[in-house]
């Protein structure tokens, strides 16, 4: 029987697989140039990173001053300049008009309250008062003779009620010429301290006129402006310590009234403090600075503002680290003169660099000459640093 012939064998790769090979290989080449890549930057970043570490092995080390960190209060503070105004400002003004005739006070005499400062000359008022008199005579006798004929019914009611408003009339005509010839002596209204005295002997007045301007004293008002932004912290306050410049004293005082509205040229809100004056040494006009504690910290960390370096969005301090410089990011919160209160990236205990920080960077050697240790207050011995001068000095 004659053999069958078998089909050759065929080696040939399948079309989508000539296709992706060549797809295949070029990836693989893109992965090995990554990989070498990384490779060679990762040992040029070393590279470079030895040599920097050498250099700073080969530079001599800074001279600095370094604090040493601790804890204490701070606050954050709100100083605002403010003018003393009087307690109350009273313009007295004439109720009748007429002739001054006597005068007695002075300008800037203190004065109590119903105190007489002027007369008017009496004699038309005392005219006016004797003829009143007279009229509410004769009506109420009027009155009391019509008054028995209506009771004998010789009178119809009409006219007794006619000789009663008649009465009554005469009777307010009287009231108001006393009245008229009291108020010819014009008294205080209140205490205070003549601040402009109007009134002079032989002036006449009319109805109206400035006699004196009364100031209250013994009690003031500091008036601060206070911008919008610190309204709400203003409100949960009582009390404000205020500095009086003239007198180089400090006081307490009362928050007495915020005003609801801001002022319409410098859009600040009107804060009234009050401030007891019995000896009347602080006199209206006079310059203050209101010293407002806003929010305050027993036990926060704090620096001088000149260690904290900023660059880039970015604020730093340097931290002595055995005998080397270590960069340390940090978070600032309150701010209190010199001092700002550090949130975050430092420790207490810590050494931080005040004195040559500005030459310093990462890992360089360094050489401290001066250990600063914060006292009492922000005192503290054996430097003058800025922001830790004790008081006086």
């Amino acid at each position: 029987m004659p053999k069958r012939e078998t089909e050759p064998h065929t080696t040939e790769k399948p079309y989508w697989f000539s296709r992706l090979l060549p797809l295949l290989i070029l990836c693989g080449l893109g992965v090995v140039i990554v990989v070498m890549g990384q490779f060679v930057q990762a040992k040029k970043m070393r590279l470079a990173e030895e040599k920097r570490n050498a250099q700073l092995q080969e530079r001599p080390p800074v001279n600095s001053i370094v604090l040493e960190l601790a804890t204490g209060p701070i606050r954050d503070r709100l100083n605002l300049p403010g003018v003393v105004e009087p307690w109350e400002d009273l313009t007295l003004m004439a109720k009748v008009g007429g002739t001054i005739t006597e005068v007695l006070v002075d300008e800037g005499a203190a004065v109590k309250q119903g105190q007489v400062i002027a007369r008017i000359e009496e004699d038309d008022y005392r005219i006016g008062l004797a003829a009143a008199q007279a009229a509410h005579s004769l009506a109420q006798a009027d009155y009391q003779r019509n008054q028995e004929r209506y009771q004998k019914k010789l009178l119809p009611l009409a006219q007794l009620q006619a000789r009663e408003t008649n009465l009554q009339t005469s009777k307010a005509e009287l009231d108001n010429a006393t009245l008229q010839l009291e108020r010819c002596t014009i008294t205080a209204p209140m205490a205070g301290v003549v601040q402009r005295l109007d009134a002079k002997k032989g002036l006449l007045l009319g109805r109206g006129d400035s006699v004196a301007r009364l100031l209250q004293i013994d009690q003031v008002l500091a008036v601060v402006g206070i911008p919008e932004s610190d309204v709400a912290a203003i409100r949960g306050l009582t009390e404000v310590e205020v500095a009086i410049q003239a007198l180089a004293q400090s006081r307490l005082a009362r928050i007495h009234y915020l005003s609801p509205a801001p002022q319409q040229t410098a859009r600040l809100y009107r804060l009234e403090l009050a401030l007891d004056n019995p000896e009347q040494a602080i006199l209206p006009g006079m310059f203050v600075r209101a010293d407002i504690v806003k929010a305050a910290k027993a036990q926060a960390l704090t620096l001088p503002l000149y260690a904290i370096i900023s660059r880039n969005n970015e604020q730093y301090v340097f931290v002595e680290k055995n005998g080397r410089a270590e960069k340390r990011p940090v978070q600032t919160g309150i701010t209190e003169g010199w001092l700002v209160e550090i949130t975050s990236g430092l420790q207490a205990g810590e050494r931080v660099v005040l004195e040559g920080h500005r030459e310093l960077e990462d890992g360089r050697a360094m050489k401290v000459i001066e250990i600063v240790k914060p006292g009492v207050g922000g005192q503290v011995s054996g430097t003058s640093l800025p922001g830790f001068l004790t008081p006086g000095s």
